[in-house]
């Protein structure tokens, strides 16, 4: 029997990073979709070195054609994915009143576009299977907006709403959709350790039992 399968889009160094650690030493295969091969070729080869099968494929968040062709060969090479994770996002600098439309929009292609479209890749199959489990990145601007941060306060807002009415919608059908609301800034050494914010990433994998995990000081 084949190991599961995760996909990670919008792999980076961070907390995907940390999330392929932790899922691939519980023997899990890993494919690692993102825009930048230079770093995804650095992410495949430590997680290779650690013994993990894991592979990488270029693939831009904000655009649905590129999406979907990723999913197609993950597919093709590997089966339909177990579990996914929506990690891509727009760190801008903008005010509500600086912002433009159209960056707006942009940038809500990636913060919140782009997970409707991975969603939608592998939910059909989640379904019929009765089973598999959709995680998202979340921040804590969804829940305390930052006026410097517009932008990705109101995306952060737009896919924490994504993820409940997900969670709702495929529940029914033994599909599982987990949120970790991430109320600081990601740093090794720190409280907000991207290890630590795997684990939590794992727990809810294993539990099942809460669409939300908000990450945050006030939780010790």
């Amino acid at each position: 029997m084949s190991k599961p399968l995760l996909v990670i889009v919008g792999a980076g160094p961070g907390v995907s990073a940390a999330v392929a650690r932790k899922f691939g030493a519980a023997g899990f295969r890993v494919a690692l979709l993102a825009r930048n091969q230079a770093s995804l070729d650095t992410q495949t080869s430590e997680l290779t070195e650690q013994g993990i099968e894991a592979y990488s494929l270029t693939a831009d968040a904000a655009n649905r054609e590129s999406i979907e062709e990723a999913f197609r060969i993950v597919r093709e090479r590997s089966g339909s994915p177990d579990v996914l994770l929506y990690n891509a996002a727009v760190i801008s600098r903008t005010t509500i009143t600086t912002l433009s439309e159209q960056q707006l929009i942009d940038e809500f292609k990636v913060n919140v576009g782009g997970a409707l479209t991975s969603v939608q890749q592998v939910a059909p199959h989640f379904v019929e299977r009765g089973e598999g489990t959709i995680l998202i990145t979340g921040g804590g601007l969804a829940l305390s907006p930052n006026p410097e941060y517009a932008s990705l306060s109101l995306g952060k807002a737009a896919v924490r709403s994504l993820a409940y009415s997900l969670a709702q919608e495929l529940k029914p059908h033994g599909v599982y959709v987990g949120t970790v609301t991430i109320g600081g800034y990601v740093s090794k050494g720190t409280f907000f350790d991207p290890d630590r914010i795997a684990d939590k990433y794992w727990d809810l994998y294993q539990k099942r039992d809460e669409p939300e995990y908000v990450f945050a000081q006030s939780e010790s």
